[in-house]
């Protein structure tokens, strides 16, 4: 029987307010996509302490690092902005963790929306805090209504997204106001917008399996051209494994 990678996928939280108890939660797309590459997901909670991820890691064949709101600007030594809508503390603490000890290990892992912004961050990237203002001669890149909303991206070539989509453009879904300003050296450009924007990026190092990018590919119920990234992912985290994960505990 193949071996199915089991790939781990952060959770959103949600802390306590009047009339609602703390809890965590996902799309279900994450999970759906992954299963249907034949990958096992693993639900990861947003744990702030490295000695209580590890064990987790330890049995993963790869992350899946997922979208949400946006990160706290001030953590990135900016100011505050009142377009921005901020993940919970928590979650923030928990996936610059997840980030760190990802790249650390050089796991295959795939970034998704925020996902994606995150791994810049923490290798030493940074951001556009609002596109409309920050590039107001770009194209839009969300729905201001918050309907869908679709845009081109240009593959870059000799890269691991052209290997995956091939040469020239996509048509992406885009839902997001913040974007890559500045890509953090381990990472090179992997796909851009029309207006110059990387929708895309991937690890220089070609033994690592690293790809972020800033469109959701779990939200449109597994077309061919998202399940060709998910599919890349999956068969990067297995080839990372030849024997089953539980195997190399105790």
């Amino acid at each position: 029987m193949k071996y199915r990678p089991l790939i781990g996928i952060n959770t959103d939280y949600r802390a306590v307010v009047k009339g609602r108890t703390p809890h965590s939660f996902i799309h279900s797309g994450y999970y759906e996509c992954l299963l249907a590459a034949n990958a096992l997901p693993v639900i990861i909670p947003p744990f702030t302490k490295e000695p209580d991820l590890t064990p987790i890691l330890d049995r993963l064949d790869g992350v899946m690092l997922t979208g949400g709101d946006d990160l706290d600007p001030r953590k990135m030594g900016l100011s505050p902005h009142p377009s921005i809508t901020m993940v919970t503390e928590r979650r923030e603490l928990a996936d610059r963790l997840l980030c760190k000890v990802v790249q650390q290990r050089r796991m295959p892992v795939l970034g998704i929306g925020l996902g994606m912004q995150e791994l810049n961050v923490v290798a030493g990237g940074g951001l556009f805090l609002h596109l409309p203002e920050d590039m107001p001669k770009g194209i839009p890149h969300r729905d201001p209504h918050g309907g869908a909303h679709r845009h081109t991206v240009v593959m870059q070539p000799g890269t691991r997204l052209e290997e995956i989509y091939g040469p020239g453009e996509i048509r992406v879904n885009s839902y997001h106001h913040q974007g890559v300003r500045k890509l953090a050296p381990i990472f090179r450009v992997g796909a851009v917008a029309p207006d110059g924007l990387i929708e895309a990026f991937e690890g220089k190092d070609h033994s690592w399996w690293v790809t972020g990018v800033q469109w959701h590919p779990e939200n449109e119920g597994n077309i061919s051209l998202d399940m060709q990234l998910i599919e890349a992912f999956v068969a990067a985290a297995a080839a990372t494994r030849t024997t089953p994960a539980l195997a190399k505990v105790g």
